[in-house]
């Protein structure tokens, strides 16, 4: 039986708490520490899980065989730079970075060292998209919308970097690797400096169109996406983990009135009940291992981040082609 793999946290504040209680309570790993630049936290997280409080990253490093990395993304590049070059495996929170340029010495860096870097879009873990997954079949239009009470905490990022950037990885996997070719948006900064709210339009090569919409300033929680493909449309409700699939029936004409139940069958979507977080970091383990690919990969993270990057700038050249009247 293959040994507990040595894991460390870096960075235990709201979610890399999260992080760190699941990794304690897996099996197959060993949490051996968790660091954060306020001791006072790190203590609390290690106390309350029985592990390490280390007083730096490299006492922290130095005890791990791999970390997750749950700093702010301002300081993703420069955490996630001196874990790889010490050859430890990173589990990166999403955003990989905050400029294309930061994720490319990240993405090279772990190619470099030959270790793995993943990133951390948790909604490829979501129940409702496991259930889909074996149900697609050439999406032709997409729609997303990720609705959220606003909160200070996130606001250092645009949304489309806090939010949208969840389903923007979701539609460029379902795209299949297929490049952006046009992409139109528009937005606003209502409640912070930076964009709150944003809308955008995405053209894929292969005719794929994606719609979609991210507001952290709403006054209830949504996270939809519908997906229309020739035979059919799934709807998935990723805040409940549940969706449909309604599949279209063979042999209906348009000639014959019809109700919609008489068109297509209605097909619960279902999937094993597990939380998304945990099965994230249970991949990075089995990547780690040898026994499986990684979910989401570095070069994945990188073009999530590029397409977020583009839309944000999508948003400011049309602001400045319609300049508000005075």
């Amino acid at each position: 039986m293959r040994p507990p793999l040595p894991v460390g946290v870096i960075g235990v504040g709201v979610l890399g708490w999260h992080h760190a209680r699941h990794l304690a309570a897996l099996p197959e790993v060993e949490l051996v520490g968790v660091y954060d630049i306020r001791p006072e936290r790190c203590e609390e997280v290690a106390r309350a899980l029985g592990t390490r409080a280390c007083r730096s990253r490299g006492e922290l490093l130095a005890r791990a065989r791999a970390v997750t990395v749950a700093v702010p993304p301002a300081a993703h590049a420069a955490v996630g730079l001196a874990a790889l070059a010490a050859g430890r495996p990173v589990l990166m929170e999403k955003p990989l970075a905050t400029s294309l340029e930061d994720a490319d010495r990240l993405v090279a860096e772990a190619a470099r060292m030959s270790v793995q870097l993943q990133v951390g879009h948790v909604e490829r873990f979501n129940r409702a998209v496991r259930a889909a997954e074996g149900l697609l079949r050439h999406p032709l239009f997409i729609e997303g919308e990720r609705l959220a009470p606003f909160q200070p905490r996130g606001t250092e990022l645009p949304v489309v970097l806090d939010l949208m950037i969840h389903d923007l990885d979701l539609i460029l996997h379902l795209a299949g690797g297929a490049a952006a070719v046009d992409v139109r948006a528009s937005g606003a900064a209502v409640l912070s400096p930076l964009l709150d709210v944003a809308h955008a339009r995405v053209e894929f090569a292969g005719g794929l169109v994606a719609s979609v919409t991210a507001s952290r300033i709403a006054k209830h929680r949504v996270r939809q996406l519908r997906i229309y493909q020739e035979e059919g449309y799934l709807a998935l409700d990723l805040a409940t983990g549940r969706g449909e699939f309604l599949r279209l029936r063979g042999g209906w004409s348009p000639a014959s009135p019809a109700s919609l139940d008489d068109i297509a069958e209605r097909v619960v979507l279902e999937a094993p009940l597990a939380d998304a977080l945990r099965l994230e970091l249970l991949s990075f383990v089995h990547a780690i291992q040898g026994e499986r690919e990684a979910v989401v990969t570095g070069a994945e993270g990188r073009a999530a981040l590029a397409l977020a990057l583009g839309v944000t700038e999508a948003v400011r050249l049309a602001a400045l082609a319609s300049p508000p009247e005075p």
